[in-house]
């Protein structure tokens, strides 16, 4: 029989880390199911790179090297980095991209807890930038290529006898283009790589992300003002152009089921590192991501801008954080 008094639990970094990690299992197995076996890659890739590169900065910033590496922050970032480059992407991209952002954008802030970017999103912004072209190359769902043939060509290039190319567009990229050519909305979901909702495959990984993300909500572990105030944001902006113009406009489910949008709602912009700590900012954060977001991929140059959009809300967190604090206990106003 229990009785008072009761004492909290702390909750330590690390069990954090491992229930994100769980949180993310289940859209891993769809994306391996839908695109193969390549993301297993580069998540494996990623994740030794992660923890090789975190150990070597805590070394020569002469910091414990086994305690920091056990809390399994580097393993969420190389996680995060890797479901957002493209699956069959030359071995090389995701190493310099895992590189990027735990040497740059986290170690040399000062490691976790410190940092005012979210380190995957630094990774990605830097190689779709540095390397647009080859960030474009994805596969498609059901590709002709085998576990062992996505190997063969994540690490060398080759490609088995028969097969000409793997790569294609995103459904985003495909949208983007063929709008840009006068192609009615209606016509350019005629494509296979065109499922129900939004991208073929893409659509159920987006969702088992959101069940995820309904799972750390649950362990509260994330708050929900951020998730939610995102995906209103992408909506307020996708439902009135739509509902104007949906021959040139995706409708809004479209929006939050396709590319990144259910990934950086759940797991991106819930980062307690880089994100707002007031719930009001929360809402301020979440919602200029989402509107961010729907504005780069529709107007912008780039078709998914979930990692732009937090990198640039993440500039304006401390102003955000300054403007939505409470007033001090006994005070009448704001400190």
């Amino acid at each position: 029989m229990t009785s008072s008094p009761f004492m909290a639990r702390p909750t330590t970094v690390s069990v954090v880390m491992l229930k994100v990690l769980g949180a993310l299992l289940p859209g891993i197995a769809l994306y391996a199911w839908f695109y193969g076996a390549g993301v297993l890659v580069q998540i494996a890739l990623a994740s030794v790179t992660a923890l090789a590169a975190e150990a070597a900065m805590l070394k020569a910033r002469g910091q414990p090297i086994g305690f920091s590496l056990k809390d399994g922050s580097a393993l969420v970032t190389a996680w995060l980095l890797a479901l957002a480059m493209p699956p069959l992407g030359a071995w090389w991209m995701i190493v310099v991209a895992t590189l990027f952002a735990i040497v740059i954008a986290k170690q040399l802030y000062g490691g976790l807890g410190n940092n005012p970017f979210n380190p995957a999103m630094v990774g990605f912004a830097v190689m779709i930038v540095a390397f647009p072209a080859q960030m474009a190359q994805w596969g498609s769902a059901g590709a002709p290529l085998g576990a062992w043939d996505q190997i063969a060509y994540i690490f060398t290039g080759a490609l088995p006898p028969g097969v000409d190319a793997v790569a294609s567009a995103t459904p985003l990229d495909h949208l983007k283009t063929q709008l840009t050519l006068g192609t009615p909305v209606d016509a350019v979901f005629a494509s296979p790589i065109y499922g129900h909702l939004a991208g073929a495959g893409g659509e159920w990984i987006a969702l088992a992300y959101l069940a995820g993300g309904l799972f750390l909500w649950r362990q509260k572990l994330i708050p929900w003002q951020t998730p939610l105030a995102m995906l209103a944001g992408v909506t307020a902006l996708a439902l009135p152009l739509w509902l104007y113009d949906p021959a040139h406009y995706a409708n809004p489910l479209f929006h939050l089921l396709a590319g990144a949008t259910l990934l950086g709602a759940a797991f991106i912009v819930t980062d307690p590192v880089t994100g707002p700590t007031t719930p009001r900012g929360r809402l301020i954060f979440g919602f200029s991501v989402g509107v961010l977001v729907y504005v780069i991929r529709v107007f912008g140059g780039f078709p998914d801008s979930v990692a732009f959009a937090v990198l640039i809300m993440n500039i304006a967190v401390p102003f955000i954080d300054q403007a939505t604090r409470p007033p001090v206990f006994g005070a009448k106003g704001r400190a």
